[in-house]
């Protein structure tokens, strides 16, 4: 571990949309530089590649809904198939956050949407109240386990679809910038930082990760994480970055 001041962090994500998130506060409280930039993103397949899957969208009469992109891509399939999405199709969201998403392309009132609390599984009750329906699941090439393990015990009549893919972004243009903490989310966000950069040497970057399965890519590929969420003491990741940075600015 590194006992450097921390001044500069680059944060794996795009740079949050309010004004109130709390890298913000991080910043002016700890006098730090915080930086966004995607180590991955988003790409739709094309039509063509849903009806390779055998997916006929007139064969649901329920969608399965886990992010907005789902919900983007969903939407965009359907156009680009010229199907008519009908105003008796159930939609099932994750979560209340989704739903209200949904409303970018639905009449909210005039639809069937359920709604879940939190996790995947808190879908349950809604998938046992309607087991006969015909469900369709939008889904990325990197769905976590949970979700079809979740739909298998209930037995229900399911079909994944893969409508988008995450993808690797270029990071070229960060070849000579240094920064004291680079923080992960995601397993293939630290695939991405050595795809971009095969020959990265750690020295005194810190490396912060949120999640065991991104600890785990980390630390196969001989990284050292120094800082770790989510814990007991720090459940978000500007949590642990602040406590961290605080201990080891101390003083200096």
């Amino acid at each position: 571990m590194s006992n450097l001041k921390v001044k500069t962090i680059l944060v794996s994500q795009p740079e949050p949309k309010v004004e109130n998130s709390p890298y913000f506060d991080l910043q002016q409280k700890l006098k730090v530089k915080i930086d966004f930039r995607t180590f991955i993103h988003v790409e739709g397949v094309s039509a063509k590649d849903v009806r390779q899957q055998k997916i006929d969208l007139n064969n649901y009469t329920a969608i399965i809904l886990t992010s907005r992109n789902a919900i983007d891509h969903f939407f965009r399939i359907a156009e680009e198939m010229r199907y008519k999405v009908p105003e008796d199709l159930k939609y099932v969201c994750q979560s209340e956050a989704i739903a209200v998403y949904l409303q970018k392309y639905v009449v909210y009132r005039k639809r069937k949407i359920y709604v879940g609390q939190k996790d995947f599984a808190d879908l349950t009750p809604i998938f046992k109240k309607y087991k006969d329906e015909k469900f369709l699941l939008p889904a990325p090439d990197n769905l976590n386990d949970d979700v079809p393990q979740v739909l298998d015990s209930l037995k229900l009549n399911w079909t994944m679809g893969v409508f988008y893919k995450t993808v690797m972004s270029d990071l070229s243009d960060l070849k000579d910038v240094y920064y004291d903490i680079l923080a992960f989310f995601s397993p293939i966000g630290i695939q991405s930082l050595f795809k971009n950069f095969p020959d990265f040497k750690q020295n005194n970057t810190r490396i912060a990760v949120f999640g065991a399965t991104t600890k785990k890519e980390a630390t196969d590929r001989g990284l050292r994480v120094d800082i770790f969420a989510p814990a007991p003491e720090t459940p978000s990741m500007t949590g642990a970055l602040e406590k961290y940075i605080t201990e080891v600015n101390k003083g200096k």
